[in-house]
């Protein structure tokens, strides 16, 4: 596939591609291995996805990091022999679709159940996971059941963000939505007021709002749209937890916050044969240092403008 000037086809490491984004707009990576945005930097923003620096860059092992996509389940699998989150995110996609445009780049990652996949799940699908990266990042997974049957499939683009300091970021738009807390019961609990993260956060709402975390240690705000989407996962590990991710520095939890957009709980998609289903995200990102919003008709040219 020949590529425009502006992304180089790399590799991280031996055997494992990656596609180097150099754009006026905005620089990134995203890795064929999971169709894993790595990194994204928007033209007027310091780094917005936090990249765990003990993250784990091998086939077959999930990345710490940047967006994993979680499919076709999410959280771990009844089967402990099967990978918690799925399967996509251990796998290498293929180039469906790479172009420039004025406000960024348009990338199109796909993967097709194999032998391998149906192993582990035995449905057959299509997956095409769109990246539209440029001041702002869309990022979407379209998932088409091409069965003979219908199948029922939960997941999740599991978004980690930067942050000065977890502990003074106050997460907006969740006010009055519900949640379960998933290390401490399964009762569903209001959330009153903006979210303030001072212990081990894992929690399931019941929300499609959009959500803004406003960080004072970075001077910026980060705004999460979503579709397609009826449920939100927020999670940070706190301190005792993080001892116990091995592609994790246990002093790393004050550094990030995920805020993730899902299909799980009462949220899961069932598809007929031939149906599609989008799970997409938009991010975008404001200084508080009294500068404008970036221009939407500036970026976002994917299929998602």
């Amino acid at each position: 596939m020949n590529l425009p000037s502006c992304i180089q086809l790399l590799e991280a490491k031996p055997g494992y591609p990656v596609l180097h984004v150099q754009h006026r707009n905005a620089t990134g990576t995203i890795a064929l291995h999971g169709a894993h945005v790595m990194e994204w930097m928007p033209a007027h923003s310091d780094p917005v996805l936090y990249m765990s620096p003990q993250a784990v860059i091998e086939k077959g092992k999930p990345i710490r990091g940047g967006i994993p996509v979680c499919w076709p389940w999410f959280g771990p699998h009844a089967d402990s022999s099967k990978p918690a989150h799925g399967f996509v995110r251990v796998m290498m996609w293929e180039f469906d679709r790479v172009r420039e445009t004025p406000a960024g780049v348009d990338v199109v990652l796909r993967l097709a159940d194999s032998p391998e996949t149906r192993a582990l799940w035995p449905f057959a699908f299509e997956a095409r996971l769109h990246i539209s990266m440029g001041l702002e990042l869309e990022v979407g997974l379209e998932m088409t059941n091409t069965d003979t049957k219908p199948w029922t499939a939960s997941g999740a683009l599991h978004s980690y963000f930067s942050v000065g300091d977890v502990r003074q970021i106050t997460i907006h738009g969740l006010h009055g939505t519900q949640y379960v807390e998933s290390r401490l019961s399964p009762d569903k609990r209001p959330q009153d007021g903006p979210l303030v993260i001072d212990q081990e956060v894992d929690r399931l709402y019941a929300s499609d709002a959009a959500v803004i975390v406003d960080d004072p240690v970075m001077q910026r705000e980060l705004r999460i749209e979503k579709a397609g989407s009826l449920s939100t996962v927020v999670w940070n590990p706190w301190i005792e937890k993080s001892t116990r991710l091995s592609d994790l520095p246990d002093d790393a939890y004050p550094d990030f916050v995920c805020v993730e957009t899902v299909n799980a709980g009462d949220d899961t998609v069932t598809l007929e044969p031939g149906e599609t289903h989008l799970l997409f995200t938009r991010l975008c990102v404001r200084s508080l240092k009294e500068l404008p919003m970036p221009d939407p008709s500036l970026s976002g040219s994917g299929m998602f403008a």
